[in-house]
């Protein structure tokens, strides 16, 4: 049996999903007949703020919709250099799009850089340049370890993206921990973006599904865009049903994720072969290192034997590149499954010998 921390993507449908997936009521959804995904999309777009909703099958189809209804072809799209959009999903918005990527920096709480975002932004005016149709941000931010963006934050990168009538994109895969960490609704999280793409399938625990939502005029095009890359499903109310409780019942539990998040990183500050920043632990993730016996961090080579170590005491966490550990709790991790991994952990750096 595995404690699995490699993500919360994970995490099974709860046993009122499966009943409320069983009993769903269908139609066809590409002629918006599904009166399951209908009152998915309509929760929604309430629930955040917005006009209207979208149901897609993924996240990443969730951002590729919003990239290439956004931004035309040639039109710069500025992303953050720590930013999913950028490592994670296939270069979609240049591959599809024929959008480029504008990488601006991606400081450490998750914030982009004003200053080089400011820099970054192109017009008309240079034919050298492509100019920019969208600048993208992500809330909470994965790579940063789960570090959640405020609204203060989020107004100051709106207040540029405005000034230039260039519209703002949220990958708001785990919104919902955010706005349960900042203990705010969503609603307000999400005011000063124009569109933002959210996950049902993280810590919320559908099986599958993710939502983008916007203005009215901006979610009937996107459906264009999702009937364009086969996004457009049928009878798709059977998986909405387990997104609708999901938003009812699944969104305040978050805050047990981050409690055990935390406690998981206290336990590995403990640990004297662990480097980790307690500070940044601020929702379901926490980032680490392993040191070796000159308290240097391990390559990532050495870091893998830690892992596969770690997975013989039967704990599965996986590695964002340079030798960072990632372990993320969900819904299914209890307080003994923290307790299990810190014992795992102490085991695995005592079998582990890194000169």
């Amino acid at each position: 049996m595995f404690v699995d921390l490699r993500s919360d993507t994970v995490t099974l449908p709860t046993p009122e999903m499966r009943e409320a997936m069983y009993r769903a009521e269908v139609g066809d959804d590409v002629y918006g007949e599904d009166p399951t995904i209908n009152r998915l999309q309509e929760m929604a777009a309430e629930i955040t703020g917005k006009e209207a909703a979208l149901f897609v099958p993924t996240g990443t189809m969730g951002n590729a919709i919003a990239i290439l209804t956004h931004a035309g072809r040639g039109q710069s799209v500025i992303v953050g250099s720590e930013s999913h959009i950028y490592h994670y999903e296939a270069g979609g918005a240049s591959s599809l799009g024929g959008a480029p990527m504008y990488v601006v920096p991606t400081l450490s709480s998750g914030m982009l850089d004003l200053e080089r975002l400011r820099d970054g932004i192109a017009g008309q005016e240079d034919v050298h340049v492509a100019p920019t149709g969208l600048i993208c941000v992500e809330n909470t931010h994965n790579r940063c370890g789960g570090t959640v963006l405020t609204v203060e934050q989020l107004e100051s990168i709106a207040s540029i993206t405005h000034e230039h009538s260039i519209p703002l994109h949220m990958d708001g895969a785990r919104i919902f921990n955010a706005a349960v960490a900042l203990r705010i609704p969503v609603s307000e999280l999400v005011r000063p973006v124009d569109s933002l793409m959210f996950c049902l399938s993280k810590g919320l625990s559908a099986p599958v599904g993710s939502m983008l939502v916007g203005s009215k005029e901006f979610i009937g095009r996107a459906m264009r865009t999702r009937k364009m890359l086969g996004g457009g499903m049928r009878q798709a109310g059977f998986i909405a049903a387990a997104g609708i409780v999901a938003l009812e019942n699944m969104v305040a539990r978050l805050a047990e994720d981050h409690a055990r998040c935390k406690r998981l990183a206290q336990g590995l500050m403990d640990m004297p072969q662990i480097e980790v920043n307690l500070d940044t632990v601020m929702t379901n993730m926490v980032i680490f290192r392993v040191l070796d016996t000159n308290q240097q961090p391990l390559n990532s080579e050495e870091t893998e034997r830690f892992l596969l170590a770690a997975r013989e005491q039967g704990i599965l966490m996986g590695q964002l590149g340079s030798g960072r550990v990632r372990a993320v709790t969900h819904y299914g991790i209890e307080d003994d499954h923290i307790s299990a991994t810190l014992h795992g952990i102490r085991q695995a750096l005592r079998d582990i010998t890194v000169a």
